[in-house]
């Protein structure tokens, strides 16, 4: 018998996003510390875009999984984008490395959230409250005079 594991690539996101979160808010603190316990590879810039870089290709892989099968909205993706753009610029101007790094998580955090609530069967994504264009049908005629409302 074989099981099949599926990957919750979102969750997967999620957990990485907040690693990377730790990682740059704690470095600064224990730098001093890192060659003494032979982890100095950590602050080097080769190993910070391969981080960058392996949150991309989870963020793509659960990004176009949930767009391409379920819900085709750009939002997660502009919410991801733009949080990879601001790691990116954590890496150029690292002296304001603090300031780019809590909002580049969020946002991909969010871009993470919003795509695994979008891939969500319609009655789920009416219990979390997360409806868009094309979920209600009847209502969008109604509201363009296409359908009289019952009782009318």
């Amino acid at each position: 018998m074989r099981l099949h594991h599926r990957i919750n690539w979102d969750g997967l996101g999620i957990f990485t996003s907040l690693l990377c979160a730790i990682h740059c808010a704690l470095l600064p603190l224990i730098v001093t510390f890192l060659p003494l316990m032979g982890l100095g590879f950590i602050r080097n810039p080769l190993f910070e875009y391969g981080m960058i870089g392996l949150a991309f290709v989870i963020g793509t892989s659960a990004l176009w999984h949930g767009f391409s099968r379920h819900h085709h909205r750009l939002m997660p993706w502009l919410l991801f984008v733009g949080g990879m753009i601001l790691l990116i610029a954590k890496e150029i101007w690292g002296r304001y490395e603090l300031y780019f790094l809590p909002f580049a998580v969020a946002l991909i955090i969010s871009a993470h959230v919003v795509n695994y609530r979008l891939s969500r069967p319609i009655r789920l994504r009416q219990a979390m409250k997360v409806v868009g264009p094309g979920d209600f049908p009847d209502l969008e005629k109604q509201a363009a005079g296409d359908l009289l409302p019952l009782g009318h």
